[in-house]
């Protein structure tokens, strides 16, 4: 059974690629609702975490729970968005955000209102018409934020959502994403190698160590929302976070 209050259970994972060890060991829980975001050294094992939890990996030992049950694909929805775009370029905007929810059949009232309220949130309705490769990098990072929510998943992982994008264009997708978050009531699990956008979004940091990789520290984020990244609590924890995963 899952501890409550739980969306997520991991017990002692263990993967390893023949002889090499990735992931040593490692326990935590992420709370429902909450936005987890986990760092660490490059290499060290945050996509492999992942892909493990959505099972395209076979995990060497240990556990990891949803809701209390073994990670089922079918029965547990869960969402994944890559640095790369996923969009699909033979469909215009709209058809994009509206595909998961035709997938699961959801009837067609609910598929409109869902999309055209997932539209207006990203910021998109003047381009719902547009393919593709007739957008930005970051609106077609907003097709596809825009087109997980639109299925209220359960449990979301991002791994290094906005890795390609410029500042100002990566803190404008933040908020929206936080914005998103609060609304849908989503739990979230965030990799990045960036410490400010760690401290940007998340309630709670884990700190990974190098190969073979341990969960060096966690750190709660104590600020409100929206945050001043020049806050000196703010930057507290972003120096602590960035001396945390140093190589040495």
């Amino acid at each position: 059974m899952s501890e409550k209050g739980n969306k997520v259970e991991v017990t002692r994972l263990t993967k390893k690629f023949g002889d090499l060890l990735v992931l040593d060991d490692v326990s935590f829980n992420v709370k429902q609702e909450e936005f987890l975001c986990i760092v660490g050294p490059t290499g060290c094992g945050k996509t492999t975490f992942l892909n493990s939890l959505t099972k395209l990996y076979d995990i060497t030992e240990g556990d990891i729970l949803i809701n209390g049950e073994s990670v089922d694909l079918v029965k547990h929805n869960i969402a994944y968005i890559f640095q790369e775009n996923s969009t699909m370029p033979w469909l215009k905007v709209e058809k994009n955000i509206r595909f998961g929810l035709e997938v699961r059949k959801f009837p067609e009232t609910e598929i409109k209102e869902r999309t055209d309220r997932m539209i207006k949130m990203v910021g998109l309705d003047k381009y719902r018409n547009y393919y593709p490769s007739q957008l930005s990098a970051s609106m077609l990072q907003r097709v596809v934020i825009a087109r997980t929510f639109a299925v209220h998943p359960e449990l979301l992982l991002m791994d290094e959502p906005y890795g390609q994008l410029d500042v100002n264009l990566r803190f404008r997708l933040e908020d929206e994403l936080l914005s998103l978050w609060r609304e849908i009531k989503t739990t979230v699990i965030f990799i990045t190698h960036n410490v400010e956008e760690a401290v940007y979004l998340g309630q709670r940091v884990l700190v990974l160590s190098n190969k073979p990789t341990k969960i060096k520290e966690e750190i709660l984020i104590d600020l409100d929302y929206p945050r001043n990244i020049s806050d000196e609590k703010f930057v507290a924890y972003r120096e602590r976070i960035t001396d945390l995963i140093k190589w040495w």
